[in-house]
């Protein structure tokens, strides 16, 4: 079986959760831009709640291009100022120093298409999850069309939604819980900085 979705930047944590249930991922790239979601926002959280963190896109939020051909503008230096607000947020998290090397790395990278940058880092993060996950881009399909062995999850998170459509979500220690209390459905990347090697038996349990 495979999950079919859009392709997400720096996905939330219940993502991750639907994800381990599969082997293979398809990103839909051949779909239309879609304003208002997590395609180019990431969210975390700092010590005064939630952060949004959006990656600008030429020809703005308006377009009518396909998520494949969608473009990053770099002339906004939207690396730098990301990797300082996520420093700036989990730097006394307990595993902020363990992933800070590779994150680094990858902000530095140079990137054009958006797909690619997203792709990138959902395959960083399997990784560090150490989850047996095979992803890849779904083939153009005349009529959009898709094989039915396939478990459609395209757009059933979304920023205004997910709140509600997902009320049990994954439970983990924050940063900040005990000054703001616990913020869910955030970035998988919360989860890695508080929990680390744990956060693996986490989405497994779902506790």
């Amino acid at each position: 079986m495979n999950l079919l979705i859009e392709s997400q930047y720096f996905p939330p944590v219940t993502l991750f959760k639907k994800s381990i249930e599969f082997s293979n991922i398809k990103f839909d790239v051949y779909e239309p831009w879609r304003k208002m979601s997590f395609r180019n926002r990431c969210v975390v959280a700092g010590s005064n709640g939630i952060i949004n963190l959006s990656i600008p896109i030429l020809e703005g939020r308006e377009q009518k291009k396909l998520l494949r051909e969608v473009a990053i503008d770099n002339r906004k230096p939207w690396q730098s100022q990301h990797w300082k607000t996520i420093t700036s947020c989990y730097k006394r998290s307990p595993w902020f120093d363990f992933f800070e090397p590779e994150l680094d790395r990858l902000y530095r990278q140079p990137v054009e298409l958006l797909s690619e940058w997203n792709r990138t880092c959902f395959e960083w993060v399997v990784g560090k999850l150490g989850l047996a996950i095979h992803a890849d881009n779904l083939q153009y399909v005349s009529g959009g069309k898709t094989d039915p062995g396939m478990v459609d999850w395209r757009n059933k998170l979304t920023p205004k939604s997910i709140q509600t459509d997902f009320p049990n979500p994954v439970r983990y220690h924050q940063v900040f819980e005990d000054r703001i209390g616990f913020i869910p459905h955030l970035s998988v990347l919360d989860l890695l900085f508080c929990e680390g090697k744990n956060a693996r038996r986490i989405l497994l349990s779902g506790e």
